[in-house]
């Protein structure tokens, strides 16, 4: 890098403390959380994707894809999901929690199901999410260390003192605007790798003749999950069904923002729009990783300058080493951008979780000032404890990273029932949902330790199964003496906010994901 290259991500890091300082005055919960409730559809959407699509995937889905042992356009079956997975939660849950018009969607379940429920969720978020968010700024940082040439501790500090200030200020607009930003930057990011890779490897025609063959198939309907192998059609589809319903609508992070649309209309459409066009975006990191990791196999320099087994190293390393002056300061910002949007959005998302939950323990109202006030505490707080986490990771990174993964697993299939049992069920309490929770967990965790052959994406479906059947076999056992909590939120009312022409264009857009990824191979032979 160069004095250009700095120039370009100084005037980028001053520019989005500009903007916190900008989106400063609040004058209530709603306005710091959920953005005054007045945020279109098209910001939120990219918001959404900017904290999905992160800076692992910017790094890591290229690397998977052009260079790990096993890897490949296989990575593309992890989006098949996400378009059922939308008219899940535009049928069922996000329409609820909207009209229920509370700022932590836990709150929701203590007024279903009471307290011990709301509590429950609400730590098991809390931990996980700063825990995870830290390892991700921790790799990161490793990154920007081999590009930027700085000291671990420096960019974990770059990283995470900007985004606390401009987060802390602004808010959720701060948080919306500042990823809606970052979402356009990694795209064009993308696009430059996509464009330099071509030039290196004699454009697409030495693309078709020098790629691996059995890095072209995207999906295995072969393969069932079962005996020790992974990324089959139907545990993508399946389990995938489950883990990205919960996440986008059972996680603060994601369901915060849904909250935060202007009305039901622009919730529908930021989540179609994501439904839409997850897809395409993935294509684009994953046609960069193809092209990139072809020109390494085939270009013994650029390989060896690769770590062994890292393979995550190689879209940095052919940033810095084959990319122009400029447009490497870009990449960089492009690199930040997405570590920033991921953080920013979890120390929004812990604090309104954490101030929420203080204020229904102690049973104490705040007025607007004070609120506002503690909010800005409890957000430095939690960006405190993220970024302490990133500089101690070192030591369990490496593991943890695909531990993070296989923990959202063991958890995502068991908190989707206990929201789908909020929103459809009358007669059960908590007691019974917080049982089924539990099982459903212990569940995936003896699957996990005992039965490896089995593929994790099928933990979600499992862990929704077992407890949804365990919460209704204790209702069944239920004394039929002991009074049942009497929910505060009504259940009654039109709740899907999909009509059939959009659950038409949602299917359609599952089909047209499967016809390319199995058109793919054909246009390289």
């Amino acid at each position: 890098m160069n004095a250009f290259d700095y120039s370009i991500v100084g005037i980028y890091l001053i520019a989005l403390m500009g903007m916190g300082y900008f989106f400063r005055q609040q004058t209530s919960k709603s306005d710091y959380f959920l953005g005054g409730r007045s945020l279109g559809w098209k910001p939120l959407t990219l918001s959404v994707m900017a904290t999905q699509l992160s800076a692992i995937s910017f790094v890591s889905a290229p690397g998977f894809v052009g260079l790990r042992e096993g890897g490949g356009l296989k990575w593309l079956s992890y989006e098949l999901a996400v378009p059922l997975a939308m008219i899940l939660l535009l049928t069922t849950i996000l329409p609820i929690l909207y009209r229920s018009g509370v700022v932590s969607i836990y709150d929701y379940l203590e007024q279903r199901f009471g307290r011990s429920s709301r509590l429950l969720l609400s730590i098991i978020f809390q931990f996980s999410r700063a825990f995870s968010t830290g390892i991700m700024i921790y790799a990161v940082s490793m990154i920007l260390q081999s590009t930027m040439g700085v000291e671990l501790w420096q960019s974990i500090i770059i990283i995470g003192v900007i985004t606390v200030i401009y987060s802390l200020e602004g808010g959720m607009k701060a948080v919306v605007y500042g990823d809606a930003i970052q979402m356009i930057i990694i795209v064009l990011g993308t696009v430059f790798c996509i464009y330099f890779g071509l030039q290196y490897i004699g454009g697409f025609e030495g693309l078709v003749s020098k790629v691996e063959p059995q890095r072209l198939q995207a999906i295995n309907f072969k393969s069932f999950g079962v005996e020790g192998d992974g990324f089959g059609f139907l545990p993508m589809v399946f389990g995938g069904i489950v883990l990205y319903a919960s996440y986008y609508g059972c996680d603060q992070t994601q369901a915060q923002r849904a909250l935060s649309a202007k009305n039901p209309k622009q919730l529908k459409q930021m989540m179609m729009a994501n439904g839409l066009l997850r897809f395409p975006i993935t294509l684009l990191y994953c046609f960069s990783g193809l092209i990139i990791g072809t020109f390494a196999l085939s270009n013994a320099e650029f390989m060896n300058a690769i770590p062994d087994g890292n393979p995550d190293w190689m879209i940095p390393i052919f940033i810095i080493n084959y990319m122009p002056h400029g447009i490497i300061g870009l990449l960089v910002v492009a690199i930040l951008a997405a570590a920033m949007s991921s953080l920013s959005s979890t120390i929004n998302s812990l604090a309104a979780v954490s101030l929420e939950d203080i204020c229904r323990i102690k049973d104490k109202k705040l007025d607007d000032k004070s609120y506002l006030k503690s909010a800005k505490y409890i957000a430095l707080f939690w960006g405190v404890v993220t970024l302490v986490l990133s500089l101690y990771a070192g030591d369990i990174a490496p593991t943890v990273i695909e531990a993070i993964n296989k923990i959202g697993s063991v958890f995502y299939g068991p908190i989707l029932a206990l929201f789908l049992m909020a929103v459809f069920d009358k007669k059960l309490t908590g007691l019974q949902v917080n049982i089924g929770l539990l099982s459903g967990v212990f569940v995936n965790i003896y699957l996990w330790l005992a039965v490896p052959s089995l593929f994790w994406f099928w933990w979600n479906l499992v862990g929704l199964v077992v407890t949804v059947v365990i919460a209704y076999i204790s209702l069944v056992f239920a004394s039929k003496k002991r009074k049942p909590f009497q929910p505060s939120i009504p259940i009654e009312g039109k709740v899907s906010l999909l009509s059939m022409k959009d659950i038409v264009i949602l299917l359609s857009a599952f089909i047209i994901m499967i016809s390319i990824s199995l058109a793919i191979p054909g246009l390289f032979l």
